[in-house]
């Protein structure tokens, strides 16, 4: 081979490997694990413009907050911990807390409510997005207190675990079963 076709198969592998490095960079994003986002949201006392459906036998303005299930995370691809709690609103609708959450950060994390059981270890890592799940949205931050309410006529009989979901690998950073 000449000597500039070498230059040339040179350069053009050079490109290459910066295209690839580029990619895989935005794709895992890994400055992210040393990125804490700390939320501090108050427990909500009504969803946010929501007002109690029609005949709610739910809504108890005087009662307050209560706790309709609960649960503590556990660790799956990343160490995870904290609560995580189904709270029922004075206006009857239905709220996600996360508590004391401390997580990994990553790219693009969901919080679900899904009807998978919650198994230990790398078996449960992949099976929340097998059978049904609700999005509550991404992730507010990955340490902290943080709400999520869940949308109008969401039938939660079956739902009963909570993952802290990461859309671009499928993959459970961790979870919780939710126990009335």
């Amino acid at each position: 081979m000449a000597r500039g076709g070498k230059k040339s198969l040179l350069w053009a592998a050079t490109a290459v490997a910066v295209a690839l490095a580029a990619l895989g960079l935005y794709w895992f994003q890994p400055w992210k694990l040393w990125q804490d986002e700390t939320v501090d949201e108050a427990l909500p006392t009504a969803a946010p413009g929501t007002t109690a459906s029609p005949g709610a036998s739910d809504a108890n303005p005087s009662a307050g907050p209560q706790t309709v299930a609960q649960g503590d995370l556990i660790s799956h691809e990343h160490k995870t911990t904290g609560t995580a709690k189904l709270i029922r609103l004075a206006d009857g609708s239905l709220t996600l807390r996360l508590e004391d959450l401390n997580t990994s950060n990553g790219p693009d994390l969901r919080v679900w409510l899904t009807d998978a059981p919650v198994k230990e270890g790398v078996a449960g890592w992949r099976v929340f997005d097998d059978g049904a799940y609700v999005s509550l949205g991404k992730l507010k931050g990955n340490k902290g207190d943080q709400n999520y309410p869940l949308p109008p006529g969401t039938d939660v009989s079956a739902l009963t675990s909570v993952t802290i979901w990461c859309d671009r690998f499928d993959v459970s950073f961790g979870a919780a079963g939710l126990k009335v």
